[in-house]
Parts: structure tokens; C-alpha cells; sequence
């Protein structure tokens, strides 16, 4: 069970919080790719590789949200692409 952010809205401590809340599933994932056989330092660098692959996935997606806004909006407003 992830412990739920003590309040819902933005706090001085929520990202502590969150990183508390994560802690245990981040030592089990760890653990269990060390038991099969990696490095900690191999799982470490693919953690960060898969942190910046989101990142970068993240700013594409709200690429294309804003692109696909600017179309709609273009579109009502009756001008062609």
C-alpha cells in the first residue's frame, strides 16, 4: 500500500513525503534486479536513463497536446490546415 500525500494540494513537504512514500518499492525494485544478476551501480545509471526517457517523453507529449490544441482551435475558427 503507497502512502497517500498527507494533504491535496501543494505542501512545503510533499515531495519528502512522496519520496518517503516510494522509498520501500524503490529498495524492492533494487533488490530484486541485483538477486537477477545486476550490478547495483548498472541498475542505478538504467533507473536515471528511464527517469530522462520519461522526462523527454513528458515534454513530446505536451509538444503534440499543444500542437493538437492549436489545430482544434483553428479549426473552429473555420481556417484550414
Amino acid at each position: 500500500m503507497v502512502k497517500k500525500p498527507s494533504r491535496h494540494h501543494d505542501y512545503a513537504d510533499r515531495e519528502i513525503d512522496c519520496q518517503e512514500a516510494m522509498e520501500r518499492g524503490f529498495q524492492a525494485i533494487v533488490d530484486c534486479m541485483v538477486d537477477a544478476g545486476w550490478t547495483r551501480g548498472e541498475v542505478m545509471r538504467s533507473l536515471r536513463r528511464l527517469i530522462a526517457a520519461d522526462n523527454m517523453t513528458q515534454k513530446e507529449n505536451a509538444k503534440v497536446e499543444m500542437q493538437l490544441a492549436i489545430a482544434r482551435a483553428m479549426m473552429r475558427a473555420g481556417k484550414a490546415l
